[in-house]
């Protein structure tokens, strides 16, 4: 199938049309403000659909929204009209087609010209009314309130909010795209006219979404990972990842260098724990100590070691020897006394998870020999 997608080089259309080239039989013809209407008509003969995402919502000139958004419609649809072609159309408005504005009014009309096209030709019409996207490659300080947080938290500038308390109704850019790429698949059995949804819409506001950001700006730099069994802020770190310089992609280590080798956290969470990397020079031996309640997992996945564990209150010991060529993972049960020495010639490279971050204050760590 054939696509043309308006306004590919914007915020929607980029992510789309990466995502369509993956799929095996489509071929996406992009428009954008560098074409020219004869490139239009001619895709528009080509396509057997078109994905219309292109559209004015910050003109110099109110009167720009008609000529932007009703009038490129327009020409979408009478083209096809004078052609005779059923193509499928999917347009991309707005929640503020539900509201008395310019921009809204606009995009009403917009809809109501795609609504004709349907009616006059039989042809499918597919509208969705997006809430406000947010993700990858949005621009920032210029229409959306998420972009521009991730953007000036990532550069260390300040943010501007006038009401914290203003609701904002967001959904996440992969969720759209996923969205119009259903209506796509269902073409060959859909006719008419109608509105699709895409879904889902996560309703907050607008200074808990400054705050969240700030909290996943911070969480970064101390290696403390957010809740991710919350969708929102699943999608919102990824979002805020994306706005990050080049040059601040990588974080130095907090190395903790001793006679044994060093060590340093990876990424601790208060619903998951804690994650350790750390080397062990060759002869030299870590732990000695047991917990009460907190349990770890032990991965060497470099060098040769033996980890040995005894319970506390006995005397039978054991031993594994592990390398990283037969990676094993081995569980530390509550009151084991354990240790991980480095029987090989080189540096011992081992990843330690626990179940809890690490508190000096109640660190449930009790030294003694195995």
């Amino acid at each position: 199938m054939k696509i043309l997608v308006t306004g590919a080089e914007g915020f929607i259309g980029r992510n789309l049309c990466i995502r369509l080239a993956r799929i095996d039989g489509w071929q996406v013809i992009p428009f954008d403000l560098s074409n020219d209407v004869e490139y239009l008509y001619a895709a528009i003969s080509e396509a057997e659909a078109v994905v219309h995402l292109a559209g004015i919502n910050r003109p110099n000139d109110p009167s720009e929204f008609v000529s932007g958004n009703l009038g490129l419609t327009s020409d979408i649809a009478g083209y096809l009209e004078r052609i005779g072609h059923m193509t499928l159309v999917i347009f991309a408005s707005s929640i503020q087609a539900e509201l008395d504005n310019d921009y809204g009014r606009s995009k009403r009309a917009a809809e109501e010209r795609l609504k004709l096209y349907a009616e006059r030709t039989g042809s499918c019409v597919r509208i969705f009314r997006f809430a406000n996207v947010f993700g990858k490659w949005c621009k920032p300080n210029y229409n959306s309130a998420v972009a521009t947080f991730c953007h000036n938290v990532a550069h260390d500038l300040p943010i501007r909010i006038n009401d914290p308390d203003i609701p904002l109704r967001l959904i996440y850019i992969d969720d759209v795209v996923a969205a119009i790429i259903r209506e796509l698949e269902l073409y060959s059995i859909s006719r008419g006219f109608s509105f699709a949804n895409a879904k889902p819409v996560y309703a907050t506001t607008v200074g808990a979404v400054a705050d969240t950001i700030h909290m996943l700006h911070d969480g970064r730099l101390s290696g403390l990972l957010p809740d991710f069994s919350d969708p929102l802020i699943k999608k919102l770190n990824s979002t805020y990842l994306s706005y990050l310089e080049p040059q601040d992609i990588p974080l130095p280590a907090n190395m903790r260098r001793d006679g044994r080798g060093w060590l340093f956290e990876l990424v601790k969470s208060i619903q998951g724990g804690q994650l350790f990397v750390s080397t062990t020079l060759p002869g030299k031996k870590r732990g000695n100590h047991f917990h009460d309640t907190k349990v770890e997992k032990f991965c060497v996945v470099s060098g040769q070691a033996r980890i040995s564990l005894r319970r506390v209150d006995g005397t039978t010991r054991l031993d594994f020897d592990v390398d990283g060529e037969t990676v094993q993972i081995v569980d530390i049960p509550p009151g084991y006394t354990h240790s991980i020495l480095n029987t090989g010639n080189e540096n011992c490279v081992t990843i330690f998870w626990a179940n809890e971050i690490f508190d000096p204050a109640r660190s449930d760590t009790y030294y003694i020999e195995v």
